[in-house]
């Protein structure tokens, strides 16, 4: 998606060779055009998937998701990576490494929001090492609903994700593919 390239060229902040930070318009602040023309670009590629509801991790994921969701006209689900008073029975739950920030939480979804009906679009913002998709996957099995593809932002194409989850049989699509990453350099896959 040339928006998002030229937005992460204008705005991102390669850091070193794992970090690219995007708090401008992803991860801080956010650009809700942007996340509104990424919706429609993911409605758009999934829409004959016969997805019905959408699923992400908090909280990067959620403004993008939603403007999927809304634009495939389908209900968002957001996966709990904090503890709660409230949200604290009949829960699917499974732990998560963070590749980025080297720690794990326990990811959680309530019970009654995806069933067995679901066909599941999961979007996340990054995609590096695959962890956080595949623990989004595991949550979306508990609940014994299909996975309809992984919509994925960013994707760090030097890194194991999209192989990872490619050899379990899902569909990644990525709108920026960055080939490489070092301080102040960013570089796309060529399409």
């Amino acid at each position: 998606m040339d928006l998002l390239k030229e937005k992460i060229l204008a705005e991102g902040v390669a850091k070193n060779e794992n970090i690219l930070k995007v708090d401008s318009f992803l991860n801080h602040q956010v650009d809700p055009l942007l996340m509104q023309k990424i919706g429609e670009e993911f409605a758009s590629y999934y829409r004959e998937m016969g997805v019905t509801k959408v699923v992400t991790i908090e909280s990067s994921g959620i403004a993008p998701a939603l403007m999927t969701a809304i634009s495939l006209d389908v209900p968002m689900v957001i996966l709990k990576k904090q503890a709660s008073k409230v949200l604290n029975e009949n829960l699917f739950q499974t732990v998560v490494t963070s590749y980025t920030k080297g720690t794990s939480y326990e990811l959680s979804l309530a019970q009654g929001y995806i069933d067995e009906n679901d066909h599941v679009l999961i979007i996340d913002d990054f995609l590096a090492d695959g962890e956080a998709a595949t623990g989004a996957i595991r949550l979306v099995r508990k609940a014994h609903a299909t996975v309809a593809g992984i919509g994925i932002l960013i994707e760090k194409s030097f890194q194991p994700g999209r192989r990872k989850l490619e050899e379990q049989g899902f569909h990644v699509h990525s709108l920026a593919r960055i080939a490489k990453l070092a301080e102040g350099v960013i570089e796309f896959v060529e399409d």
